[in-house]
């Protein structure tokens, strides 16, 4: 059993066993909301996480991820944007497992989501994957109880595995030349670092660095991951607007994490298409 937090990220949770509702509690206590924030109208649908997490639960979705944005405003604590990514028991723990990755919040910050993600372990990247067409969405506005819907949006998200197990299975089979590796990088790093900001602080190569030795290959499947590692978890050493030596810091964000995820999966994407019909 492993828990782990990051000091820098108080409000994020990570383990390698199902987390208990105690173990949510600590660090995404918002994710508990018994009623929407007092700032919501009485046409706000609260649609409380903890009951979604429940009905999940229950199918055989157990939670294997929580956090919660900052707040300045104490208040708001308790009712801020969460996420959770689950995964299903009849998930094979191989290198890598299928996620449900839920989103949710009860201040209006954000509404419903629920979307399809990968959990690969060698190096605890979570990636966010899939078309967003699929996404289920939810907005806080309306009647009724939505649990039901909420239910069947799983396994449709469920459904799109199929297809996107069989992408990553193509991109482990296209080998890139390093020309092709360093234009996947040049593009994630327009991705990552606003262009209209000034250069960004680390080089396309830096990137591309692996590390561990289960990263050296040179597939698309594995430059994407180590691409995307480097580029959420931040950790290289570069320079800063000033030309000063700085380090890369992590994304933090949900919103950040989830659109940079996407991002990178989308060129990944693109990248395969272009070379299975070249």
């Amino acid at each position: 059993m492993h828990l782990s937090s990051s000091f820098r990220n108080p409000t994020m949770l990570r383990s390698d066993r199902p987390l208990s509702n105690d173990d949510i509690a600590r660090v995404a206590p918002s994710i508990f909301a018994e009623e929407a924030h007092d700032s919501r109208s009485e046409r706000y649908l609260y649609i409380p996480t903890i009951d979604v997490l429940d009905a999940l639960r229950a199918e055989g979705f157990e939670p294997f991820m929580a956090c919660q944005t900052r707040v300045r405003n104490e208040e708001k604590r308790e009712h801020t944007k969460h996420m959770l990514r689950l995964r299903h028991a009849n998930t094979i723990m191989d290198k890598e497992a299928n996620e449900i990755i839920l989103l949710n919040s009860h201040d209006g910050t954000s509404s419903y989501q629920m979307m399809a993600g990968m959990f690969r372990f060698v190096c605890a990247n979570g990636l966010v994957i899939g078309d967003c067409s699929i996404d289920q969405k939810v907005r806080h506005s309306g009647k009724g109880d939505v649990i039901s819907d909420v239910i069947e949006g799983a396994y449709e998200v469920l459904n799109q595995f199929d297809s996107v197990n069989d992408h990553r299975e193509s991109m482990k089979q296209i080998k890139l030349r390093p020309e092709q590796q360093e234009a996947f990088a040049t593009a994630a790093l327009s991705y990552r670092y606003e262009p209209k900001d000034g250069p960004a602080p680390v080089t396309a190569r830096q990137l591309l660095s692996a590390r561990r030795v289960e990263d050296f290959d040179n597939d698309l499947w594995t430059t994407f991951n180590r691409i995307q590692e480097n580029s959420l978890k931040g950790g290289l050493r570069g320079r800063n607007k000033v030309g000063r030596r700085a380090t890369t810091r992590a994304v933090g964000g949900i919103d950040q994490d989830v659109k940079l995820n996407r991002a990178l999966w989308v060129l990944a994407q693109e990248m395969r298409g272009h070379l299975t019909t070249a």
